[in-house]
């Protein structure tokens, strides 16, 4: 079963959709990569990979637009307002779209997993280590995770906001409850090593999470696993099916 939600957000000012596949289950928020809408992964087939699943009602699917990499990808606006966009995006997540989920799914308190390849891999890993009193798990494929090489902008530039979005960044400064609540979590990052693959990126995600107590997993997949959806097609589904048993 497909909804579509739509709304105009106040947290990044203009019309964003929410796509629900499913009934029943465990809630996963699905982030699209770069500048995708909400229903990229149903055209590049993922829904159809995760259909047994969302059959047999262990995981509902959403996804919604990536605000965000639309932003970054589009070099019509300043850097500083793709650095804003990025922080603002996340809020929409944790104060628009998970009590959107929490609604649909009748449950106020459900924690939700999140998952992405590519920039969706940054977006899932950032909202387990932002909002961990509402992500509880992270599938983070072939993530890229230092994104500051895609701004136009010196490093002195970067603002506050891209760095409280920045896991990779924000992370070892965590401290108190805040951290407490993180190290009961858990941040899974597979990734190949064939064309347009950097696992180290993921080991250098991997590193920071690890120093403060965070408990995650990188998965090499090897050189013949490329950064395509024919390589995410076949890890969610795998990593869904064994969290789901």
């Amino acid at each position: 079963m497909k909804a579509v939600e739509r709304w105009r957000s106040p947290c990044v000012q203009r019309e964003v959709t929410l796509v629900r596949w499913g009934t029943f289950g465990q809630p996963v928020l699905l982030f699209p990569t770069a500048g995708g809408d909400a229903e990229e992964i149903e055209r590049f087939h993922m829904i159809d990979v995760l259909r047994p699943l969302i059959d047999a009602g262990k995981i509902k699917v959403y996804s919604c637009d990536s605000v965000a990499g639309q932003a970054l990808l589009g070099r019509h606006v300043s850097a500083r307002h793709q650095m804003w966009m990025q922080n603002q995006f996340h809020y929409y997540v944790k104060t628009e779209v998970v009590p959107a989920i929490r609604t649909d799914c009748k449950s106020p308190e459900i924690e939700v997993w999140a998952a992405g390849a590519s920039i969706g891999a940054l977006h899932s890993v950032a909202m387990v280590c932002r909002f961990p009193h509402l992500f509880s798990k992270a599938i983070a494929m072939s993530g890229t995770y230092d994104i500051r090489r895609f701004y136009d902008a010196r490093l002195d530039e970067f603002t506050d906001e891209f760095y409280v979005s920045s896991p990779i960044h924000f992370v070892p400064g965590l401290a108190g409850r805040h951290l407490d609540v993180l190290r009961t979590r858990f941040i899974l990052m597979p990734c190949g090593e064939g064309r347009a693959e950097d696992i180290g990126e993921s080991w250098a995600m991997a590193n920071v999470l690890g120093r403060m107590g965070i408990p995650n997993r990188v998965d090499p997949w090897g050189r013949e696993w490329h950064h395509d959806w024919v390589t995410w097609r076949k890890m969610l589904p795998q990593y869904l099916t064994e969290w789901t048993k």
